[in-house]
């Protein structure tokens, strides 16, 4: 049955009350539990999205582009107001002979049970999944990223237990082995587990305001030098202007990871072309890895390599 805006306005209004009732008394609400404390947040998080959504309904109802409200409201007050009542009443008696059966539940229904999960909680009531390991909440389930780590090429082989009380301290890790790509994709595995498992157990965090903060504390200490792990140094491989040591890297596709920029200013301080894709800029770099200048192919260099000194051309790159 076609329903009016304005009884689909007043369904909303009434909707916003009782999420509005609802989630003051989740709030009040005094948890004894750690289940019963994430499902009261998860309960709250639930509310406060359908509010959301119930408050843009509204909205785009009021605003009424396309005029369809106010041409309700001119029907039910025109001069054939009580036509308009009839046929409304009529088309209400035909839908519940077409189905005598149905069963119209009223809002509060929904709302009482929410009410009782919440005054009366199961023990095994869930909202939302965990892994045995994790004890709904409780701990990390690290195993996939612990997996991830033993098998990059210079992690230390430890146990699982000892990964648990230092997979945060990144600082540790060598700085030279940390620019490749494996590396980065475990950072990437890490990062999403946590944040993930965060909004699971506090889905109530504001996490852009959180993560803001922590950039902001991030773009303080490397502009200044001081990040843990990556303090600044002369001969930094990551400081333009600088050769880059090629040591860590066992293929052009994990050079290709420093992204156009870094390639370029690494090209351009032993002279050489620094134009091209990606993967080309990585390949022609990493063409030079342990070779002498006076091996590599002339046709690489941006200009004559006899105008490069004697010295140079001796040279070994050991720190491209």
């Amino acid at each position: 049955m076609a329903t009016s805006i304005i009884e689909e306005q007043r369904n909303y209004h009434e909707e916003y009350e009782r999420l509005v009732d609802a989630m003051v008394a989740e709030k009040l609400h005094k948890t004894t539990s750690h289940r019963e404390n994430i499902n009261s947040q998860h309960r709250a998080y639930y509310l406060y999205e359908r509010l959301q959504h119930c408050t843009s309904e509204l909205l785009r109802n009021y605003t009424d582009k396309d005029g369809v409200r106010k041409r309700e409201i001119d029907q039910l007050g025109g001069p054939n107001e009580f036509q308009e009542f009839y046929n409304r009443l009529r088309k209400i008696k035909d839908h519940h002979k077409k189905y005598p059966d149905e069963i119209a539940a009223p809002m509060i229904v929904e709302f009482m049970d929410l009410k009782n999960q919440r005054e009366e909680p199961d023990e095994h009531e869930e909202w939302v999944e965990f892994t045995d390991e994790e004890g709904y909440g409780k701990y990390l389930d690290l195993h996939e990223c612990y997996e991830q780590f033993i098998n990059l090429k210079h992690s230390s082989k430890i146990n699982y237990l000892t990964y648990l009380t230092s997979f945060d301290r990144f600082f540790e890790f060598p700085k030279d082995k940390k620019l490749n790509a494996d590396y980065k994709k475990y950072l990437r595995s890490l990062q999403d587990y946590l944040v993930g498992f965060m909004k699971r157990i506090n889905p109530l965090m504001n996490f852009k305001k959180e993560t803001d903060r922590i950039l902001e504390e991030f773009e303080d200490q490397w502009s200044s030098g001081n990040f843990p792990g990556w303090s600044r140094d002369p001969t930094s491989a990551m400081k333009t202007g600088n050769t880059l040591d090629l040591t860590p890297f066992d293929s052009p596709e994990e050079l290709a990871s420093l992204g156009l920029d870094r390639l370029k200013t690494a090209l351009q301080a032993l002279n050489l072309k620094c134009g091209g894709t990606l993967l080309e800029r990585a390949q022609r770099l990493y063409s030079t890895k342990g070779k002498a200048l006076n091996k590599i192919d002339p046709n690489m260099f941006a200009r004559n390599k006899k105008e490069k000194s004697t010295d140079c051309d001796s040279a070994l790159i050991p720190l491209l």
